[in-house]
């Protein structure tokens, strides 16, 4: 890797190849990645958030903080993408030290599998040992509406793609079970803080569809068919990396709209980054009782 700007292409391409005879790989990347931000931010994460659309403020309420733009990470490309600030952030939250990350990577941007998960290999590298993975979803089964959180029971991938294809990479386990993807532990503890704070946290199965365009009323009708309860663009890569590295995942979808044919106005993003502001208060107090309970479990 060299250490000047690399273009996002010139990223993707890097990582995508790693592993090739003579070429570091994943893991080694990750931990030299990783090395460069412990020079700037000593403390140990404990457990890692990735932020989805409109949910990222949360990390600028982290205590000793420090915050590293994606532009001054030579191996992850620009973000692209509205609602999502494009920058790591360690700190404390609820006293656990954490490590977030305020918007991701997503195959429609142009990237492979293996660079949307890379941030999971370089979290995990600087020590954190549990995934707190959210997304901003559209509703497709019927009783959610805009604006609900969804505990993520299990998913569905439909992006034709998966992050651990070729060389096997250091640590990694060449065949994950992914009968549980989302930890039971983790599940049954979110369960609680949503009732003890009075939160509706729905259940459901996410569906991971490779975007950018919305699905059609087709599409949705054949989704539900399924079994999916919600569906988005992102989430699947990481937790697969999460879970083939042994690291434990909780996963949390924002409905931000209802899916194509459910509701009679058209889609837009828009409506995604306000369903965030909206929830924000509800979403907060779920995560920081989450992570709470994560470090408990830990």
């Amino acid at each position: 890797m060299t250490e000047e700007r690399l273009e996002a292409t010139g990223a993707a391409a890097e990582l995508v190849h790693a592993g090739r005879a003579g070429e570091p790989d994943l893991a080694s990347v990750a931990r030299s990645v990783a090395d460069r931000i412990r020079a700037g931010a000593p403390l140990e994460p404990r457990v890692m958030l990735i932020l989805g659309s409109g949910l990222g403020a949360i990390a600028d309420d982290f205590e000793d903080a420090t915050r590293i733009p994606f532009s001054e990470i030579p191996e992850f490309p620009p973000v692209t993408v509205e609602g999502h600030a494009g920058a790591l952030v360690i700190g404390r939250l609820e006293g656990v030290p954490c490590v977030a990350l305020q918007g991701r990577f997503h195959l429609y941007e142009g990237h492979d599998a293996a660079l949307a998960a890379f941030p999971v290999r370089v979290m995990a590298a600087l020590g954190a040992r549990a995934l707190l993975v959210t997304n901003a979803a559209g509703g497709v089964h019927p009783d959610f509406n805009a604006g609900d959180l969804m505990l993520i029971e299990d998913h569905i991938n439909l992006t034709g793609r998966n992050p651990l294809v070729g060389p096997v990479v250091e640590g990694d386990r060449r065949f994950p079970d992914m009968t549980e993807p989302y930890d039971p532990v983790f599940k049954q503890a979110a369960l609680e803080v949503a009732e003890r704070e009075g939160i509706r946290l729905g259940r459901g199965v996410y569906c991971a569809v490779l975007g950018p365009s919305y699905e059609t009323s087709a599409e949705i009708r054949m989704l539900t068919k399924l079994g999916a309860d919600a569906v988005g663009m992102s989430t699947v890569h990481e937790v697969i990396t999460a879970r083939a590295s042994g690291i434990r995942v909780l996963g949390i979808s924002l409905i931000s709209n209802l899916a194509a044919g459910l509701s009679p106005e058209p889609l837009h993003h828009e409506e995604v980054v306000a369903a965030g502001a909206e929830a924000r208060p509800r979403f907060e107090r779920l995560v920081r009782g989450a992570v709470r309970a994560i470090d408990a479990a830990l």
